[in-house]
């Protein structure tokens, strides 16, 4: 449902933005267009009553289609009277269940919202229902097992050695379910704030401040939303603000969520051996590319000691930055790194090693140049036609709807939304959400692909564009690269639809696609100054296409730590998760977790899908590098050929083929480490000695 690891377009566009030869804007949709395609059946406008019966109407029905199955003869079973209607249920089921589960993370409504994590609850029972009816699966082995004589004995066998568990993992199961949407409920509606003077807010950007709310004693207003959080943690020179943000951002739901956590464990680890795993790692990692939690140790080690001395070099870089700073602004050198020094320090290293000037840069970077020329790289590299829905039926007024069309053929593959900024009780990170999945239905017509893209980016004032950093303009590009991997999926069955691939190479269409914004020719095609339409300088490109490697040992480092924290709460029965953190970061990146704090607790990683499984990030980067640097850089970055070969063996493709296999295919080898390693400026495995 959603792919995680970040636009107002409705507002009149500035006459003095430019456009290139080489610019290809989205339009409306034609009314040509309109009379067969740019429509779904997605529906954003249900009341909370609605939701609730909707909701127990679309389980009766997929229960009378399992029950269908279910009451077949086992030795009258068939590829069509079961195979092919599950399939169908599962369509079916695919088709309408967003619409009531997806309002949770988007809708304005409280009362919305509510009600769609209560529906989600219902849906997510159902779910572990569907996936343990005893009579499906009968009728499911009985047609592997036909023709060979002794299903019965199959049958008999199974049913005896489960009934005495089979209860106890369904209860188990569902509870799992209930924590998780308490999990990302809580984070979700969190709405801390802090306080700040003007003072306090020492070296932050005119923009910034003229974004916030100013309260009636002077003081202003900032949330631990991204547009508000991250800013301030790499700017603001006050070490004192910067430690009551950090704190504050990593104590969010601290008490509720860790005791949400620390139920999960065990209970996951009881299913795992219910079903004979050694533990719930092994359990996930049984349909990956790893495989086993010991692969992934294994993986993790090797990084972690080709990364070490990258490390300490860069902190020991940052520290004599502190002591300087320290020194100039008449400051108690503590010598000492903190967790609330970590993102300002490596923002300095950026300005002092390779000189980029974030101020400038930032006004390059308005929302509306790059979301035009992300849309236009994205459809040339893949031979795409965007257009936006006019009167598009959607749930909130910011949030925009747009159709894609195949160039060469004229026919619509897809749709997906837009919606960038954030509003109280919205999804506070970035994804992608796979609304709708593709397949062929019942009548064997395909059914299109709907996804949305959920982000957190700075609103747009008045007399103030939304202007976007770097780091958040690779995250349009990562969001988006899962768009497309949902768009262009052209799968069968909804199981093998876009994302649904091995969780380890669920992130590889979309890091590989962040290369984009770290090369000239796309850098150029998404910016322009906000003010008057001028072209960013080549000095100032370049240097920020140079500062790419810098911190890269640390930011890797720090996704060493998450990746271990994880399989350290997965493959034990029971852990206690504040101080698996910190053990990690002290170990690790020699720096210590700030006391009183747990970041566990808002990691939605761990109740969004990726338990067991956030090593994937790196994993997948390695591949993601790999094609990249071997086929688009040598090939060139917007070759269409190659972005078509892209688009039919990765991103077609979605499950139906093995992540290994669509790498060799497209590679025409199998895949290798060195060019993550080189991009990173990093040695290579085996080299840090």
């Amino acid at each position: 449902f959603k792919v995680c690891c970040l636009v107002n377009l409705g507002f009149p566009a500035r006459p003095q933005l430019r456009m290139t030869l080489q610019d290809r804007p989205v339009a409306s949709v034609p009314d040509r267009f309109l009379s067969t395609h740019g429509q779904n059946e997605l529906r954003w406008d249900l009341m909370p009553d609605q939701i609730k019966c909707k909701t127990d109407k679309l389980i009766q029905k997929i229960t009378q289609m399992y029950d269908n199955v279910g009451a077949l003869d086992p030795d009258e079973v068939s590829f069509e009277n079961t195979l092919k209607a599950l399939a169908d249920a599962k369509m079916e089921y695919a088709a309408f269940r967003h619409i009531l589960d997806f309002p949770q993370y988007v809708s304005p409504c409280r009362e919305v919202r509510h009600a769609s994590t209560e529906a989600d609850r219902k849906l997510s029972d159902f779910d572990v229902e569907l996936s343990m009816r005893e009579d499906i699966f009968q009728r499911v082995l009985a047609l592997q097992v036909w023709g060979g004589g002794g299903w019965q004995f199959h049958l008999t066998s199974i049913k005896m050695a489960f009934p005495c568990i089979i209860q106890e993992i369904k209860s188990t199961l569902k509870l799992i379910s209930k924590l998780c949407i308490d999990f990302n409920k809580n984070l979700n509606e969190d709405d801390t704030h802090l306080l700040f003077t003007v003072d306090e807010l020492g070296g932050m950007a005119d923009s910034y401040i003229k974004g916030l709310e100013r309260m009636e004693d002077g003081r202003f207003r900032v949330t631990l939303k991204y547009p508000h959080y991250f800013p301030l943690m790499k700017r603001c020179h006050v070490q004192e603000t910067r430690r009551r943000m950090e704190t504050a951002f990593h104590s969010r739901c601290k008490e509720v969520n860790t005791a949400i956590l620390e139920q999960l464990i065990p209970l996951r680890a009881r299913v795992a051996r219910l079903l004979g795993f050694s533990s719930h790692a092994n359990y996930v990692l049984a349909v990956n590319m790893a495989q086993n939690s010991a692969t992934v140790a294994r993986f993790l080690d090797e990084f972690h000691a080709a990364l070490k001395l990258a490390g300490k070099q860069e902190l020991r870089y940052i520290l004599e930055l502190k002591r300087r700073e320290c020194e100039e602004m008449g400051r108690t050198f503590d010598g000492q790194i903190h967790a609330w020094d970590m993102p300002y320090y490596m923002n300095q290293v950026e300005q002092v090693k390779f000189a980029v000037d974030k101020d400038k840069l930032i006004e390059y970077f308005p929302l509306e140049m790059v979301t035009q020329g992300l849309l236009s790289i994205y459809q040339d590299l893949l031979g795409l036609t965007f257009w936006q829905v006019p009167n598009a039926h959607v749930w909130h007024d910011t949030v925009s709807l747009y159709s894609v069309q195949d160039t060469a053929s004229g026919e619509e593959i897809g749709q997906f939304y837009l919606d960038l900024h954030p509003r109280e009780g919205k999804y506070g990170h970035a994804a992608c959400f796979g609304l709708q999945p593709g397949g062929l239905g019942p009548d064997g017509r395909r059914r299109r692909p709907v996804a949305a893209m959920v982000a957190n980016f700075t609103k747009p004032m008045a007399s103030w564009p939304s202007l976007l950093q770097h780091h958040e303009v690779e995250t349009f590009f990562h969001e988006f690269g899962h768009v497309m991997h949902e768009i262009c999926s052209r799968t069968d069955y909804v199981e093998f639809s876009g994302t649904l691939v091995e969780t380890d190479f669920v992130e590889v269409p979309s890091q590989m696609l962040e290369n984009w914004v770290w090369e000239k020719e796309p850098l150029q095609r998404m910016t322009q100054h906000y003010k008057d339409g001028s072209p960013i300088p080549d000095s100032l490109l370049d240097k920020l296409i140079a500062s790419r490697v810098a911190n890269m040992g640390l930011m890797n480092l720090r996704q060493v730590v998450l990746s271990k924290v994880d399989q350290a709460l997965h493959t034990k029965p029971s852990a206690d998760t504040a101080e698996e953190f910190a053990r990690h970061c002290r170990d690790i990146l020699g720096i210590p977790a700030t006391p009183g704090t747990n970041m566990t607790a808002s990691f939605s990683h761990l109740a969004g899908g990726y338990d067991g499984q956030y090593y994937s990030y790196l994993w997948s980067e390695v591949f993601s590098m790999d094609i990249f640097f071997s086929r688009f850089k040598k090939e060139g970055v917007m070759n269409p050929k190659v972005g078509m070969e892209y688009r039919k063996v990765i991103l077609e493709a979605g499950g139906s083929v093995d992540g290994a296999d669509m790498l060799k295919a497209f590679l025409g080898r199998e895949p290798s480490q060195e060019a993550f390693f080189q991009c990173k400026g990093l040695p290579q495995l085996g080299e840090s000695g």
